[in-house]
């Protein structure tokens, strides 16, 4: 969830190993919750992604994650509140709790 404004943003079941040391997911679970900005502050350009209540920065997507979608939202795990499925209910995120069964 968003440490901010506490919206729903990635799941773990979409999270992988980029060997990066950054959390990185392959889609959010909420696309309309965040926003993507072309970032041109190093010598490259890339694409950063922002929460869309909170207007924080979240981290960046990249063009290089596995299948099904290619994409890696790598992100800062200080921008992020990580909710236990076991705790999905009691923070009111109950909806979710269907990603997690079988």
């Amino acid at each position: 969830m968003d440490i901010v404004s506490g919206k729903p943003l990635f799941s773990s079941t979409d999270k992988y190993d980029s060997k990066t040391g950054w959390p990185s997911f392959i889609r959010p679970i909420e696309p309309q919750n965040i926003v993507e900005k072309v970032d041109k502050h190093l010598f490259y350009s890339r694409t950063e992604v922002r929460s869309k209540h909170g207007d924080s920065h979240l981290g960046h997507v990249f063009p290089d994650g596995p299948k099904p979608t290619g994409l890696r939202y790598c992100i800062n795990s200080a921008s992020l509140h990580f909710v236990p499925k076991e705790k999905l209910d009691e923070e009111g995120y109950e909806q979710y709790s269907k990603l997690f069964e079988k």
